[in-house]
């Protein structure tokens, strides 16, 4: 998998190009469907990710990239990752990118890419 550009409100990966938030799973990207979550969005001020939409736990380590620090990740969701013994890697979206282009065996991601 090949990281070509971030920039707010985009991703290029593999050569196309994303304007919305990406679920990458077992190499697979596809878009976020955080329709589940938004009902938490007026406690959080944002859609938070919560374990109600279809997270990629099918992994060792689920790297979370918030945008610039803005995505809330839900307690719930934490407490799932311990649970399943999944390594749970909370960072801004760029960071995120830097970890997956390091690591992508066994990594799984959701990242925002706006806020």
């Amino acid at each position: 998998m090949h990281f070509d550009a971030f920039s707010f409100g985009s991703i290029r990966i593999d050569g196309v190009t994303y304007e919305h938030d990406v679920v990458i799973d077992r190499g697979q990207v596809r878009k976020r469907k955080k329709k589940p979550s938004k009902a938490y969005r007026e406690v959080f001020g944002h859609t938070p990710v919560s374990t109600a939409e279809a997270i990629p736990w099918n992994c060792r380590c689920l790297v979370i990239g918030t945008g610039t620090g803005a995505l809330p990740v839900m307690e719930e969701v934490k407490q799932e990752a311990g649970r399943r013994k999944v390594q749970l890697v909370i960072v801004p979206t760029e960071e995120a990118i830097a970890r997956l282009k390091e690591q992508t065996k066994g990594t799984n991601a959701i990242l925002h890419v706006t806020c």
